[in-house]
């Protein structure tokens, strides 16, 4: 479950907020992500490996609320580790262009264009 978005590191890119597909962050009034529905994260840590800057912690313990400490995390390097274990550095790695999670999100953004062009007419707009 996402525990921490750290405001020292948060540049306010908002690619948590997009790339989360439960919705759980908003951007703040201050323009930096916050989390805003923590119960309804499923534990993707997609938005921990799009961080490029690695704010974000999300703890591998789907059910539990963690009670964790920001500084202690990062002491422990922490922020980001899941993305530094799947070889991805700063939301990238070589090769991300075959992430079929990546892949999924081009093609939905495409199929919306597509479906705005076309006066609302794409699939799942019949009417």
């Amino acid at each position: 479950m996402i525990e921490i978005v750290d405001s020292d590191r948060c540049i306010g890119c908002d690619i948590c907020v997009k790339v989360c597909p439960r919705d759980v962050f908003d951007s703040g009034d201050d323009g930096l992500a916050v989390i805003a529905r923590k119960s309804d994260c499923q534990t993707c840590f997609l938005c921990e490996l799009y961080c490029p800057v690695d704010a974000l912690y999300v703890s591998p313990h789907a059910e539990l609320d963690d009670e964790v400490d920001s500084e202690q995390l990062i002491a422990q390097n922490l922020l980001g580790s899941y993305t530094r274990n799947m070889g991805w550095s700063r939301g990238k790695m070589g090769g991300t262009d075959k992430d079929p999670t990546r892949q999924l999100r081009i093609l939905n953004r495409v199929g919306r264009e597509n479906t705005q062009e076309a006066g609302g007419q794409g699939i799942g707009n019949r009417q």
